[in-house]
């Protein structure tokens, strides 16, 4: 393998040539985030001596097992980068996409084979950086002591390790887009909002993007329950020393019980969310849809869009795929649909909804899709610019009947069609899919360099987006009867009931 070396500002590393892209692997750009460190804001990494080899993934921080993946590289050097770069070397000045992977702000990995940047890279001629941050307790439990929302500093420092080193492996620092898909998207859509990251990206690009952003109070109950498991109070002192895998495991614990928990937690306890990004009025200043209607993003162009079906997947996880009852779907109506008639307004819109099917409709919308929808609406009040998509194309793997589910578009706009979980619902790399992976990844990429994806920005009038499919077409946004029913709902913070 040949190998290639760049100098980095804490230090040369040396990376090798793989199908066409020079790929550096786990190089860090803060320092390991334990001993003193500990739920500190990110410290710049320390210089080193010599070449340092960037040929393995960092070890991820401390998080449950993700199902069925192989255990990852130990260690804690949570905060490395990764780099997949088509042309290495100072004059080639290529478009920069930095991606910010998902996983409910609890697990999630720059290493799954699914990220792998390499396709992306070499075929859209761009510079592709992955990177780790701290998830679950780590990164975003609300503790007493430290600053808050750590991975979306850890987020802020990754983005100004590539200002600073990116020219070296072929990238301009002034032409960098910042994509991510489910809490990635929702990471990306709080970079829009903090003054932290203004003038580190040019673009943005949210897939899937999640309404949950939590008040203070909330953050703070819930970190208070897990750090009881530890029979500890959530504040440093009391938790620096504490191990991370059973911070880890007490989160697990208070997970398993969550919905016991809806009269004071709300719809984050409905949905067993436990961490998400705190707007605490000074990292994170207000929700993304409130910062962007006031023009946060104003200078910053916007893609933004989401799966028809976003909550087939989590349906068929909980086992509940074709067997949601009546009752079921009456609960989620209550507890998701907007306002005091939203569950009449969702029976009305969708009179010839079958058993299961409101329940799959209301929860897409609350989570993901009309959030996602929002954020572009927002960014173009604001006087910005914002291009909407739509992913339709059903996932014939596994069977089938999983359509247009949740991650579909991960293996699509990477390109690994054969490689990761999310692959399994593409079910091999076949022509069709081919065809819409290199659509996609066309857009994205042209949308890096240009600012222009192939289709109109959306506005208020016409409201065109682009649907994914075989054939793709644009056309007014189709999810239409949800849009009005959520079109005077802002997505607040999720509170704490009572406290």
């Amino acid at each position: 393998m040949a190998m290639s070396e760049v100098r980095t500002a804490a230090g040369a590393v040396r990376g090798g040539r793989e199908a066409g892209v020079v790929v550096f692997r786990g190089i860090p750009f803060a320092e390991a985030p334990v001993g003193a460190l500990r739920f500190a804001a990110p410290r710049p990494a320390r210089g080193w001596d010599g070449v340092r080899e960037a040929v393995s993934y960092g070890p991820p921080p401390p998080q449950p097992s993700a199902f069925g993946r192989e255990a990852a590289a130990a260690g804690d050097d949570w905060l490395t980068v990764n780099v997949f770069s088509p042309d290495p070397g100072p004059g080639a000045n290529l478009p920069v996409m930095v991606w910010v992977h998902g996983g409910g702000y609890t697990i999630g990995d720059a290493g799954y084979p699914e990220y792998d940047g390499g396709r992306l890279a070499r075929d859209g001629g761009v510079v592709v950086v992955t990177f780790n941050y701290r998830v679950g307790f780590e990164g975003f439990a609300q503790i007493e002591g430290a600053p808050p929302n750590r991975g979306l500093l850890d987020q802020v420092a990754a983005l100004e390790w590539v200002r600073d080193n990116i020219r070296g492996f072929g990238g301009d620092p002034d032409l960098v887009t910042v994509f991510g898909e489910s809490a990635g998207a929702g990471s990306v859509a709080a970079l829009l909002a903090m003054p932290r990251a203004a003038g580190l990206f040019r673009r943005a690009v949210a897939q899937s993007v999640p309404g949950t952003f939590f008040s203070a109070e909330l953050a703070a109950d819930i970190a208070a329950a897990c750090a009881r498991e530890l029979g500890a109070r959530p504040t440093v002192a009391q938790l620096a020393a504490a191990d991370p895998e059973l911070l880890v495991v007490a989160g697990e614990v208070v997970a398993a019980a969550m919905r016991e928990r809806a009269p004071r937690w709300g719809r984050a306890a409905h949905r067993s969310i436990l961490f998400a990004p705190v707007v605490d009025g000074d990292v994170l200043p207000d929700t993304p849809w409130r910062a962007l209607a006031g023009g946060a993003g104003r200078d910053v162009g916007l893609l933004a869009g989401h799966t028809r079906d976003e909550q087939r997947l989590f349906t068929a996880l909980e086992g509940l795929l074709g067997q949601v009852t009546p009752e079921q779907e009456a609960a989620a109506l209550r507890v998701f649909a907007p306002g005091p008639d939203g569950e009449r307004r969702y029976r009305e819109a969708f009179a010839d909804a079958g058993p299961g099917e409101l329940y799959e409709l209301v929860h897409s919308d609350w989570l993901f899709r009309m959030p996602t929808l929002h954020l572009a609406r927002a960014q173009a009040a604001g006087g910005g610019r914002a291009h909407v998509y739509e992913l339709t194309w059903p996932a014939p793997g596994m069977g089938g009947g999983f359509g247009a589910c949740h991650g579909l578009d991960v293996p699509l706009v990477f390109g690994n069609l054969d490689r990761g979980q999310p692959a399994m619902l593409i079910g091999g790399p076949s022509p069709e899919a081919e065809a819409l992976s290199a659509e996609m990844r066309t857009a994205w990429a042209a949308f890096a360099a240009t600012g222009e994806p192939g289709w109109p920005a959306y506005d208020a009038g016409q409201r065109l987006a682009r649907v994914f499919d075989a054939p793709s077409v644009v056309t007014a946004y189709p999810e239409e009867s949800s849009r009005l029913i959520w079109q005077d709902y802002d997505f607040p913070v999720l509170p704490l009931i009572g406290g």
